[in-house]
């Protein structure tokens, strides 16, 4: 028996981990039945519930694309990117499934419905540059931030307080980007010119090249001899990118393409309306495609609740692992995360999206926007991790 004992107490959370489930759970359904009889309340119900599973993959798979750049830039360990390219490969056919559902034949200039294709120009590279640069200074991109604030991470409030400064600066800015480049740039998406079999070929060729790529530098890291129990261990980030790719397709069919940035945009343009600091007019935003902003006129909204639920879900996870800290930023940190929120929320704007939106969910839906921005997103964010190292910003 008292065998028995010992090896239940080395492999069982104490039950105080299962706090942050708990919670989320009894929130999780409250919210649930207060949405589910309004209109498009389904909707609504599961983008909080995938916002949640979206949480608890971000938080256990470490899955942030600085961190994972990172990593590799600096120890040349390539399993983290590894991971985001399995994503975007499993996102590729998820994506290109859907896509004879709702457009049988690509013919354009017909688009799949609410498919994240953004038009490509100058202000595209500028905008995924801007946001590359941005939170590689503030050490997370959005979605980490999200992710992090489950974790206890109070520098994320002040981060999010520049991303919204960053949205205001680029309204402020968008109808003469609008009016010089956007307004007349293609919209490309590559299954209108080679069908959706030569799209996929396509894309995994290019995925499997970038994969290639990144085995080639590699470097076998050290081993972690650390004993760690079971609930403390994180996952692989390939495991990480599965779960992130059946998240996105599950999105794309029922609710709307990942994205994190529509609701902390739509909230920046009502305080800025409110404010009548807004151009009277912001020319074609809103017949574009991507994380679009609106004026909020109801509490609930999609997006809303999935980042909702993606904090929660961090929580939740971050309670259960023992990885719950409540972390206090020193006044560097705070700067930090200031200045790369305002160039994480400006290029996210002008960009119509962020690594999730426009990177994650815009090569998914192979759209030539969703590469430019992986090239030039990379190079803002190697910029940025070349002034954090001279400037000493860690």
């Amino acid at each position: 028996m008292a065998k028995i004992n010992y090896q239940l107490n080395n492999n069982i959370p104490a039950f105080k981990n299962f706090f942050g489930i708990v919670i989320i759970l009894i929130i999780a359904f409250i919210l649930n039945s207060r949405i589910e009889n309004l209109q498009g309340g389904t909707a609504l119900s599961l983008s909080l519930w995938l916002g949640i599973a979206f949480g608890a993959v971000l938080q256990r798979s470490r899955f942030c694309f600085y961190c994972l750049s990172r990593d590799f830039i600096e120890l040349k360990n390539a399993k983290g990117l590894l991971g985001i390219v399995v994503a975007l490969i499993i996102g590729t056919l998820g994506y290109h499934l859907i896509f004879g559902a709702f457009l049988i034949d690509p013919i354009a200039p017909r688009l799949p419905p609410n498919a994240h294709i953004a038009p490509v120009s100058w202000v595209l590279v500028l905008g995924s540059f801007s946001f590359g640069l941005g939170m590689a200074i503030a050490g997370s991109c959005i979605s980490a931030q999200l992710y992090r604030l489950g974790e206890g991470l109070l520098s994320a409030f002040i981060a999010f307080i520049g991303i919204i400064f960053g949205f205001v600066l680029a309204f402020l800015s968008w109808n003469f980007f609008y009016l010089k480049a956007i307004q007349q740039a293609p919209l490309i998406w590559f299954p209108h010119y080679l069908g959706y079999k030569g799209s996929v070929v396509l894309q995994i060729t290019l995925l499997i090249f970038l994969a290639l790529l990144l085995f080639k530098f590699h470097k076998k890291q050290k081993e972690n001899n650390k004993i760690q129990k079971w609930w403390e261990i994180k996952w692989p980030t390939y495991v990480g990118g599965i779960l992130v790719a059946l998240i996105a397709t599950i999105a794309f069919l029922r609710v709307t393409p990942l994205g994190v940035t529509a609701e902390i945009g739509s909230i920046a343009r009502t305080s800025a309306g409110y404010l009548n600091i807004l151009p009277a007019r912001l020319e074609g935003l809103d017949t574009l495609r991507g994380c679009l902003t609106i004026v909020k006129e109801t509490f609930w909204s999609n997006n809303g609740l999935f980042i909702f639920g993606l904090v929660l879900g961090s929580f939740a996870l971050a309670t259960f692992s023992g990885d719950f800290k409540i972390q206090i930023p020193k006044i560097k940190e705070s700067v930090r995360s200031f200045v790369g929120g305002i160039l994480m929320g400006f290029g996210s704007m002008i960009a119509l999206g962020c690594t999730v939106g426009t990177l994650l969910s815009g090569i998914m839906a192979a759209s030539l926007s969703g590469w430019i921005f992986l090239i030039f997103c990379g190079a803002g964010l190697y910029l940025g991790w070349l002034i954090r190292k001279k400037y000493k910003f860690n």
